[in-house]
């Protein structure tokens, strides 16, 4: 059997369907599974996972129309199957699904916005569920798809090589970060399309809790982030104005997870450099705003969720709908007022 996963939605989404991957492979090993992505950084965190037959990077947004109607055709009818993994609720990923013309087309059902996305062209289908983790959905679409239950659900998974480990080891060696150190990382970003970046804790919060741990437990501090990220690093840097704050700006998503790999907690958002913390098994501490904490946690690794627990939280679910705030007394209070004393408290559990 031939498959194709189609994980066009970013680089935490195609990392939690690593598990899925594993599960079919392990229990059919004869079958091949060619993974397919938009983004290079979600290409990057499966470049060496010997369980992928290949790696196709195809950037839909930037080839425009023409061009992706050529590769779509370019590829169709070569699959036995093809998965839109969870979460994937837009109706370019569903067409694009359906006119590779696999057999079988697998994908989630969608409690929201679910015909408007075209999931009507799906034939292997799973009712979305609210109360579980998106490692979990996946799985139970691939049951779905093959007619086989499980036994396991494994961590998430991403590979360093020698090459990937001598190049952080290098870099604590240029910055004197030692062995003993304590490391903290800091993830102050995360998605901004449909007003994602409502969900992020103020950078100015980020900077006082850097304060509070240098000063406190001599912690050095390291920021992380994408390219588009840096300006906000950056500023986060110089409000700490410290010897022990550093950061990361490397030349790929993969250097800067084996960077993060040594962190000893690492502090972020709902966002897929919590997830990429979580295939290491860090001690996690996600701060959480209106987001379902469901879905995200910090998968198979000891974690703690900073959040407000509001009555009108989680507003956040699968649809191609913006995130709005309905509150009339503080827009996305949820995450504006999570306080610096609440998540200083959890990473001091980890200390």
């Amino acid at each position: 059997m031939k498959i194709l996963v189609l994980a066009l939605s970013g680089i935490g989404d195609a990392l939690m369907f690593s598990p899925s991957i594993r599960l079919m492979k392990q229990t059919f090993p004869e079958m091949e599974i060619d993974l397919l992505v938009m983004f290079k950084s979600a290409g990057e965190i499966y470049r060496n996972n010997p369980l992928i037959n290949k790696l196709i990077i195809f950037d839909f947004i930037n080839e425009g129309f023409l061009n992706s109607i050529r590769f779509v055709f370019s590829i169709r009818k070569k699959y036995d199957a093809t998965i839109n993994v969870y979460p994937s609720n837009r109706k370019e990923y569903n067409i694009i699904n359906f006119l590779i013309g696999a057999k079988k087309k697998a994908a989630v059902k969608y409690k929201r916005k679910n015909l408007s996305g075209f999931g009507f062209l799906n034939n292997i289908t799973i009712d979305e569920d609210d109360t579980i983790h998106n490692v979990q959905t996946n799985i139970l679409l691939c049951e779905k798809l093959l007619d086989k239950k499980f036994k396991d659900e494994p961590a998430l998974e991403i590979i360093l090589t020698k090459a990937d480990m001598d190049y952080a080891e290098s870099y604590f060696k240029s910055k004197n970060i030692n062995p003993n150190d304590m490391v903290i990382g800091f993830h102050p970003g995360c998605a901004t399309l449909k007003n994602h970046i409502k969900r992020r804790w103020e950078p100015e919060k980020f900077a006082e809790l850097g304060r509070k741990l240098i000063e406190n437990k001599n912690a050095k501090i390291l920021i992380f982030g994408g390219p588009e990220e840096l300006e906000l690093k950056e500023y986060i840097s110089k409000l700490i104005a410290s010897e022990n704050i550093f950061v990361i700006d490397t030349l790929t998503i993969i250097q800067s997870a084996a960077i993060m790999k040594r962190c000893n907690v690492f502090v972020t958002n709902d966002s897929s450099q919590m997830h990429i913390a979580a295939a290491f098994g860090l001690k996690t501490v996600t701060i959480i705003g209106p987001t379902n904490k469901n879905y995200i946690y910090p998968w198979k690794t000891d974690h703690q969720i900073v959040s407000l627990n509001l009555d009108c939280s989680p507003c956040f679910f699968y649809s191609p709908k913006p995130l709005i705030c309905h509150r009339t007394d503080v827009k996305f209070k949820c995450i504006k007022e999570l306080t610096i004393d609440m998540v200083f408290e959890a990473v001091k559990n980890y200390l």
